[in-house]
């Protein structure tokens, strides 16, 4: 299999972390954002969504969407929980994230550290500031139950790789993690959990980093 990606994207680092997981071999296609990559005519002949991440199958078959590719790459591992309670409270969670966490952590991410289009004191950095604390204050009362995952009560799913990324870069955003302690001792679970990739191979170090690497 093979995933059409780009380096600093959340959404792809979750599938790149998955495979990492349970042990999947994921060969890379790489695109650029900066150069316009994701416009060209090789890629959109892939990708009917126009975006990444793209799973390509052995079969030549594409899944588009990060949560429809973890549930894909999930099957057969106890990534998936077998429980059906379990199973739909991870597909909430996963929702979660979609609807509630990711926009506007990601949208923080793009405009204040990535694009440098906006300030903080920018109205629509103001409103995405506002919603991502919202979203991580209930990702913290969550883990404050004392469970150590997010949608499972004794082992890890596919919704806590999927609220990872973004969660984790958030203080590209100007987000201070340190409001939330129970967040910040389950961002170091997963980080302990074998397989654990980091969003540049071997480099755990330019996560937060504005970097676009030339190669990888």
């Amino acid at each position: 299999m093979r995933i059409i990606d780009t380096q600093r994207s959340g959404n792809c680092w979750k599938v790149r972390l998955l495979a990492s997981f349970v042990g999947i071999d994921l060969q890379r296609r790489t695109l650029s954002i900066d150069r316009g990559d994701l416009q060209s005519a090789s890629f959109l002949a892939h990708a009917p969504m126009k975006r990444v991440p793209v799973l390509e199958l052995d079969d030549g078959r594409t899944l588009s969407e990060s949560g429809a590719i973890l549930f894909y790459l999930a099957q057969g591992t106890p990534w998936w929980p077998q429980a059906l309670h379990d199973q739909a409270q991870t597909l909430a969670w996963m929702h979660f994230e979609q609807e509630q966490h990711m926009r506007p952590l990601a949208q923080l991410r793009l405009h204040l550290a990535l694009r440098k289009d906006l300030t903080p004191a920018d109205a629509p950095a103001r409103a995405w500031r506002q919603e991502g604390h919202e979203a991580l204050a209930i990702l913290e009362a969550r883990l404050a139950t004392g469970r150590q995952w997010v949608s499972t009560e004794t082992a890890p799913s596919i919704s806590d790789v999927a609220l990872y990324p973004y969660t984790r870069m958030a203080p590209m955003g100007g987000i201070d993690l340190a409001r939330y302690p129970q967040v910040q001792r389950w961002i170091d679970r997963i980080e302990g959990l074998p397989g654990y990739a980091p969003l540049f191979p071997g480099q755990p170090d330019l996560t937060l980093s504005t970097l676009e690497k030339t190669s990888g």
